[in-house]
């Protein structure tokens, strides 16, 4: 791939640029994309894997007669709720991922 560009902002400047640079740009660009959203669909699936672990796990907990809902589970229900995060994501999406996560 190209040399990635240093500037804070790319899209800055674009009257400047040549098409070439542009089209390196562009190219740059969609290559992130295209590992951003190879990354969602990993995590996507990690997600499913575990909700449908954790789903079968408490089915069978109920068909066996123990509680679904734990104290723990409470706790954390009432933290959440008394959280005023208002629908803000807590996650930095601009921070890098770790190599070893990809």
């Amino acid at each position: 791939m190209a040399e990635k560009h240093s500037d804070e902002n790319p899209l800055l400047d674009l009257e400047h640029k040549s098409v070439d640079e542009l089209r390196e740009l562009l190219d740059e660009l969609y290559a992130e994309e295209q590992r951003v959203s190879y990354r969602r669909r990993v995590l996507h699936g990690k997600i499913d894997i575990l909700r449908a672990e954790l789903v079968r796990r408490l089915k069978e907990q109920r068909e066996s007669g123990k509680d679904v809902v734990s104290p723990h589970d409470i706790e954390r229900l009432i933290d959440i709720l008394a959280s005023d995060f208002r629908g803000v994501s807590t996650v930095d999406v601009t921070d890098e991922p770790d190599e070893e996560d990809e």
